[in-house]
This record gives C-alpha cells, structure tokens and sequence, in this order.
C-alpha cells in the first residue's frame, strides 16, 4: 500500500544491541522488526516484505552469513540488500564471503548512529521509489486491461494501425465482425489488409489514414465498405481518432490511428427498403388520387344532374375505398373474389336477395382487386337504374370458374324491363369495356331484350408468349368512346399530332386520351406495359408521347430510351418523384400526378412545339 510503513528487518541474539538499532533509527515511516535469531528472521522474511535486513555476523546456532546465503536461496527474499554489522574487524576473506553472500555494506560495532541513519535512508528512499513503480505499473495495467476488455467487447469492431500504416492493435470484437484473428492481422500492412476490396475504395481508405497522421490530433469519420472472411461484402463507417507523431513526457509518442468500424450494411439495407417503400406508397396514392380524379371528371362530363354526378361519384368512391380496405388488411397482397362483392352488398350497391352467386373460392391480385371493384359497381348501378334491379322482381346472376390461370364471369340479369342496346355510351360502360384493358382482359356486352349478359375473362396468370409474340404484341386499340365535336379552332388547338399514352391505369389513361382529343391531336393507345409501347413505337411512329413512370412494377426505361433514339418528344406523368425516373432522362418535362387539365394541355402544347421543330 502507498501509505503503508517501510519495514526494516534487524537481527542480532543480544537483546540490548536490538533496542539501540530502534532508537537510532528514528526516520518517519519506517518500522524497525527485530529478530534475535536466524530461525526467527526466516519466518518474518516470509510474512512481510522488508526494504533492507541488518543482519549480525556472530549469532549462534545460525550466524549472518548462514541466514544471507539462506535469503539468497529463496525467491521471495532473494531481493532484499543487505547490510553486516560486527564487532569484530573482518578480514579481507570473510569480508569476501560476506559480499558473496549478498551483502551491500559492513558497518563496524559500535555504530555510527548519523552513518547507519544515512544508509537505511537510502534504502528506504529505494523501497519507497520500488512501491511508487510497483503501484503504477499496477495501475496501468489494469487501465490497460479495462482498455483491452472494452475493446473486446466493443460492439464496433476496434483496431490499430501505427505512423507506417501497419496495424498494431487487433481485438476480438474486430475478430467478431470482420472475421480474421489477431495472429493473422498484427503487423500486417494496412495495404495487404484483406479485408479491404481492392475494388471497393482501397486507395481512397489508406489516402485517408495518411491525411490522418499527418493532420496532427484529429477525428474523423470515414465510410469505406469492407470485405468480411467469408467473403461477403458490407458497408461500414469508420470512426477514426490520430494521433501524430511528436515528444512527449521527455521521449518520442509514435503516430497511430484507433479505429471503431461500425458495419451499417443492414441499416443502408433499411435505408434503402424505406426510401423504396416510401416511393412506392408515394407513387399509389397519387395513383389512387389520378384515379379518383378521371372518375370525377368522367363522370362530370356524362353526368345528367348535379345529383346525378354526385350519387355516381359517392358509389365510385365507396367501391374503391372497401376494395382498398380488403387489401390493406392482406398487406396489399390479394382480395377474394367472393369478399369484393360482400363489400358491394354491403355498401347497398344490389340486394343480397337479389344476387344469386356461383363460383369457387378466387384470390385476385392487387390491381385487378380494385378495378373489378369499380366494374362490380358499374354494372350494378346499370341494372338499377335500366335493367333487372330497377323493379321489384328482377335478379341478377353471377357465375365464375377459374381454369388454367383464365378468370371467366358472366353477369345475366333476368325479369327486368326489356332492353335494348343503348344510343348512347356513358362513362359506366365505357370504364367496364376498357378497365381491365391493363390485364389483358376481354369484356363483352350482348343486350338481350330478355336482360343484358356481360362476360368477362380475366387471366390471373400472364400467358407463356412465343418468340415471335414477344416481338411485336398487338396493340390494345383505344377505347370506343363517344365521338367528341370537332375542337374549336383557337390558339389552344393542338396541331393534329399523333400522341402515345403509356399507363396502366385504364381511368387515368382514358382522361388522358381525351385531353388529347379536345385539344385536336391524335390519341393512340393506350399501352400497358413496355412491351406493347414498344412495339407501338416501332409500328406507329407517335409524333410524342406521355409516359407512366411505372408500369405494374416494370421500369419505364427502355421506352424513354426507344423514344429518345427517334428523337420523339415525351414527357412523364407520374405519381413518383425524380429520383425514380429515368435518370438518363432528366431533362425531359414532368407532371406529377394528380393533374389538371391545364397542366395537362401545356405539357401537350410544348411537346408539340418539340414535335413541330424535330419535322422542320
């Protein structure tokens, strides 16, 4: 302990001679511990550890020599100095064999008090030097050990490289994270460090670790991937702390750099995957929005009355919103068939007496869920207001089976007033005909005068295509819809330009086509995938085009690539933000959806200018 007594061991068989050491030595902090024989010295040098032992030649049984060379025999004394007091003066052979036996000093009897007190001062002056030593060393090792078991188990992994860029310090939670040991990292050149990608910013990390050095005391952190043992490769951020070279505490402190490696690979992953999900949540609701809006307007243009208009637009809504629900509650995976049609009754679209229903269990896939919703609605809110539902008698029977991945549906209303086919196309039939158009669905109406009968076939699983299919698919032709009137002839007028529209939603695509009509150009498509926009392309040459940003998951590249090596003008109309467009194409005009119209007509009005200029 530091403030613990030194200890002086005197042994001596005259009792008298012991008392006059203890009075002589009169030195603060030190304790005199007398023996009066060997044997009894032996069993205090193994109790307690002592700065020096003065020990007397003449005792009996054991005398000062026996007792040194016995001292000098074990381990735990064998460092302690010792100092002869006699009353006989020696000769030069006894004084020989006393220092051969470990003596550091002979004093004659009797003692000089101020000699001998000099002497043992500078004993204990050594003890206390050899304690204060002791103490440090311990206490630095145990700092070293806290340090080292920190480092261990560290959840960063921890290393240390010195001024030469070797590394010097390897613990186990490096061991743990990048998988290589200690015996096979230590001196190692950073540069031949295999846990560097040669391919992966090697140059730019050791770049860092010089400016590092050279930089004086700095911290720093870098982000460098790395390569584990087995191979894989992750992302980490490296917390760095140097220190430079330069005179410390009298001696030289060498250079190093302490590295904390945090492997952030499945946080980049997370990162990404948020950003990825957020687009996409983005993107279908604007979608969703896109949607709603070309119902309003849609319906708003066939609409016979406000009322008319806002009980079809409320029941639109109601459609989506239950078929959105079911969704939701299958994380957006599927909807069964038989539960759309519940929501429908449950929403009061057809009486449950009045709907007979035959069919197996059917899961349909997102998209197809929320259009066979609107359809569902359409077709129910016809037969209320002309067919089978607007008596008191009719039914409506609903039949589907399910074969070889091809949906088949019938509708067939029976006991309604007699029908006749209609002069007029409203919005209702023209979104059943052409919303699955996407799908790749065939839609059919026989009106009957016993009751109309709609069939459906909708493949829930996309068809194996040919080679010589795959080349050039038919196009989807546009959707037969009401001749509009001829477009007034103004500064707005659009020059009769043939325009592409490329999107998958059927509503959104028919608002665009007839934005297009009104203004005078020419609509084509729509198409609802890039391999029909494609082979739209190359069949039908658009003078421009309006691009989905995404096509039922699939990139929209390779058509903005097509149109840009034809010099075609396009703009994009998408519910994603920039960052998930093509970036090749960056410069090319955007409008997010949802739109206006006069978005809409500006976008078509300098895409015709583009057009108009590329012809001259």
């Amino acid at each position: 302990m530091p403030n613990e007594s030194i200890r002086i061991l005197a042994v001596d068989d005259v009792r008298k001679n012991l008392v006059a050491l203890d009075a002589a030595l009169d030195q603060p902090g030190v304790e005199l511990v007398t023996a009066a024989s060997g044997f009894e010295a032996l069993e205090l040098l193994l109790k307690h550890e002592f700065a020096l032992a003065l020990l007397d030649v003449q005792m009996p049984d054991m005398d000062g020599f026996e007792l040194a060379e016995l001292m000098r025999g074990n381990e735990r004394t064998r460092g302690v100095p010792i100092v002869f007091l006699t009353a006989v003066a020696t000769d030069e052979r006894r004084r020989f064999r006393g220092f051969e036996t470990g003596a550091v000093d002979y004093l004659l009897k009797p003692l000089d008090i101020t000699v001998l007190n000099s002497k043992v001062a500078v004993f204990v002056e050594l003890a206390r030097q050899r304690r204060e030593i002791a103490s440090q060393r311990d206490e630095l090792g145990a700092a070293l050990g806290r340090l080292r078991a920190h480092g261990d188990n560290s959840p960063l992994a921890m290393l240390e490289i010195d001024s030469t860029l070797r590394i010097v310090g390897w613990y186990r939670s490096a061991e743990r994270m990048i998988g290589y040991t200690a015996a096979e990292m230590l001196g190692l050149a950073l540069a031949d460090a295999p846990f560097l990608p040669s391919n992966g910013g090697r140059e730019e990390f050791l770049s860092g670790m010089n400016a590092l050095l050279k930089g004086g005391d700095r911290r720093a952190m870098q982000q460098h991937r790395f390569a584990h043992a087995d191979g894989t490769l992750r992302e980490g951020e490296w917390y760095c702390s140097s220190l430079a070279p330069s005179l410390s505490g009298g001696g030289l402190r060498p250079g190093s750099v302490m590295i904390e490696l945090l492997d952030v690979t499945e946080r980049r992953r997370a990162e990404d995957t948020q950003r990825l999900l957020i687009g996409e949540l983005n993107h279908r609701v604007k979608n969703t929005l896109a949607t709603v809006q070309a119902i309003a307007s849609q319906g708003f243009r066939h609409a016979r009355s406000e009322k008319d208009f806002q009980d079809a637009f409320t029941g639109r809504l109601q459609a989506l919103s239950r078929a959105h629900s079911m969704l939701s509650a299958t994380t957006w995976e599927r909807a069964r068939l038989r539960r759309l049609i519940a929501d429908q009754v449950a929403i009061g679209a057809v009486s449950e007496d009045r709907l007979l229903l035959a069919g197996p269990d059917v899961d349909l896939p997102p998209e197809l869920a929320l259009r066979f919703s609107l359809i569902f609605h359409e077709l129910a809110t016809n037969a209320h207001k002309h067919g089978a539902l607007s008596n008191a008698a009719g039914t409506v029977h609903l039949a589907w089976r399910l074969e070889a991945g091809v949906l088949e549906l019938e509708w067939a209303e029976h006991g309604g007033p007699p029908v006749a086919p209609p002069q007029r196309r409203g919005f209702g039939s023209t979104l059943i005909e052409h919303s699955m158009a996407a799908d790749g669905a065939h839609i059919t109406a026989d009106f009957a005068p016993e009751g109309v009968r709609w069939t459906m076939t909708l493949p829930l699983v996309a068809p194996v295509e040919t080679a010589a299919e795959s080349e050039a698919p038919a196009p989807i032709p546009a959707p037969a819809m009401q001749d509009p009137p001829p477009p007034p002839q103004s500064a707005d007028t659009l020059p009769p330009l043939r325009i592409l529209v490329v999107e998958d939603e059927p509503l959104v695509a028919m608002e665009l086509m007839m934005e297009i009509e009104d203004g005078g150009a020419i609509a084509i498509g729509p198409a609802t995938s890039c391999e029909q926009a494609l082979a739209m392309i190359r069949e039908a040459r658009p003078d421009a085009a309006l691009l989905d940003g995404n096509l039922n998951g699939e990139k929209i590249d390779p058509v903005a690539d097509m149109l840009a090596a034809h010099d075609t003008p396009f703009a994009f109309v998408s519910g994603y933000d920039r960052d998930h467009l093509p970036q090749s194409h960056g410069g090319r005009p955007m409008l997010g959806k949802p739109f206006i119209g006069s978005d809409i007509r500006a976008v078509l009005h300098r895409l015709a200018e583009e057009a108009t200029a590329t012809v001259r």
